[in-house]
């Protein structure tokens, strides 16, 4: 079941290689979308097969392959994995749909992005170590070659080769800790096994985690190692920034909590007040660097970076609520990512700019972009935590669950959601409102494909924000089965789906919604 995920794309990205030169770059997008279509429908049937109830593994496959190296083709999903494979098959198709590519070489760029979309499938679910890494690295070239000959700026040579050796360190540093983990444990294995560095030393451990948290924390990516990223996202074109903001930084987090928590639960509470401390300067770092943006694409940039300290925080409190907001923050920052991304490049089309200073009046109703203004207006409210969209549900759950570990870091991260809402009304109001330019504001007509992936993320947004079981039980029990590997926890978590915690928490904040009419809850997140 899994292996179609990965085959598909690899075997299209094959034959779309080979076609034949007289194919047009309209029908190689025909394909190519047919292609993810499938991919999509076929994840679709993936979650209506998962069984939530079980915390384990998953549609397993297991094949030995290099067996000297201790490689073996090791598949399985869980409650963690899912939600982000359903992302990155919805992400992956927005990017195919949102534009149709006319340039040079569509061959090449339709091939690179089901390549793309593979090595993130098989990264989210290989239970291998090694396997993770082939996968992890697969994605290097081919996100490199997307930025470097199909980007949108000056300096995309700068940033694709900035991006280049960032990834290449983060991966040199987690296939590092992979072997040490593999060379020092009893087990003498590349298989994924939770119990596997129980044997080693606290110092060991404590060296190999910190390792593993530099590489990882370059992909997602954590101050100070953040400077690839402004530079590639904006660089990028619009779809290959929304496959980079909403799907490779997810790689980052998710290899955080499943090798990082997962692997050595003991040493991540030693580490987890440090990593607090980390989350919160990364959300501050974020927010400010933002406002101080011109540039529209960069501000959203610098918000992903501090949305990235959230997730830490989150991580590092490692309670039944904080990480399953996780789990929804990650989710939901790459819908408001694509989004917002998607949005920028339909602007950037109409308008010829994404310098505040230049833009102004689009929410004009006759000779503006109202529709992409309304959207940019949902997506900003969504990115700043307002409530009923899923942006506030995934905070509420982080700050919430993360408050009694870490009060300290926790309010300097409220504070952070209330700058990012400067930020935004400093966007919205900038690019919206006011007076357009009489002489040049006859911007050219919004097409229906530009149209789509905004309305489809723009609805994902607000009907995830109003019914967030709908996500969220696909992942409580296997979140709440990771908290019990943390020691020094005030509780075992709840039972999973309908009496958990979490679920205690969504029932009230959703009461309280109906009741005062989606006006906040009293809780530390607003």
């Amino acid at each position: 079941m899994l292996s179609v995920l990965i085959a598909v794309p690899i075997i299209s990205a094959l034959l779309i290689g080979l076609l034949s030169g007289k194919s047009t770059a309209a029908q190689i997008r025909q394909m190519a979308l047919v292609i993810v279509s499938f991919l999509g429908l076929w994840t679709i049937w993936l979650f209506s097969q998962f069984n939530p109830a079980v915390t384990g593994m998953q549609f397993t496959e297991f094949m030995p392959w290099i067996r000297i190296v201790g490689l073996d083709y090791s598949l399985g999903v869980d409650g963690l994995s899912l939600p982000l494979l359903g992302l990155n098959a919805l992400l992956t198709w927005i990017a195919v749909y949102s534009v149709a590519y006319s340039g040079e070489r569509p061959r090449l760029y339709y091939s690179l992005i089901l390549l793309t979309n593979a090595g993130m499938t098989g990264a989210f679910i290989a239970q291998n170590l090694l396997l993770f890494f082939l996968f992890y690295e697969l994605l290097l070239i081919p996100l490199y070659l997307l930025i470097a000959i199909w980007g949108s700026s000056e300096k995309q040579g700068y940033a694709s080769m900035k991006f280049l050796i960032y990834t290449a360190i983060s991966g040199i540093l987690i296939f590092a800790a992979f072997l040490s983990i593999a060379l020092l444990s009893s087990s003498g294995s590349f298989a994924y096994n939770p119990q596997a560095a129980q044997g080693l030393s606290q110092t060991t451990q404590l060296i190999l985690l910190t390792v593993l948290l530099v590489g990882f924390g370059i992909k997602m990516p954590l101050i100070p190692l953040h400077t690839w990223l402004p530079d590639a996202y904006v660089a990028a074109s619009p779809p290959i920034a929304i496959l980079l903001g909403g799907v490779l930084a997810k790689l980052g987090t998710y290899g955080l909590v499943r090798f990082g928590l997962g692997l050595f639960p003991d040493t991540w509470a030693i580490v987890a007040p440090g990593l607090a401390i980390i989350g919160a300067i990364t959300a501050v770092y974020g927010a400010l660097a933002a406002i101080a943006q011109k540039d529209i694409k960069r501000m959203v940039a610098y918000s992903s970076i501090g949305h990235m300290g959230y997730i830490l925080l989150g991580a590092a409190a490692a309670t039944p609520l904080s990480l399953l907001g996780v789990v929804l923050q990650m989710v939901s920052h790459g819908i408001i990512l694509a989004l917002l991304f998607h949005l920028i490049g339909v602007i950037e089309a109409k308008v010829g700019t994404r310098d505040l200073d230049l833009l102004n009046g689009l929410m004009n109703p006759i000779r503006g972009l109202p529709l992409m203004s309304s959207l940019l207006v949902l997506g900003g409210m969504a990115s700043a935590g307002i409530p009923g969209l899923v942006g506030f549900v995934a905070e509420f759950l982080i700050l919430q669950g993360s408050f009694s570990a870490f009060p300290i870091p926790t309010l300097v991260c409220i504070i952070c959601s209330g700058l990012t809402a400067v930020y935004f009304v400093t966007l919205i109001n900038r690019t919206c409102f006011g007076k357009l330019d009489n002489a040049t504001a006859y911007y050219p007509r919004v097409q229906w494909s530009e149209r789509t992936p905004a309305l489809i993320l723009a609805a994902l947004t607000l009907l995830l924000g109003i019914q967030p079981n709908w996500l969220t039980h696909w992942s409580e029990p296997t979140t709440n089965v990771m908290v019990t590997a943390v020691p020094d926890k005030s509780g075992p978590p709840g039972p999973p789906i309908l009496g958990g915690e979490a679920s205690l928490a969504f029932h009230k904040l959703m009461d309280a919604d109906s009741t005062n009419g989606l006006q906040p809850t009293k809780s530390p997140a607003r």
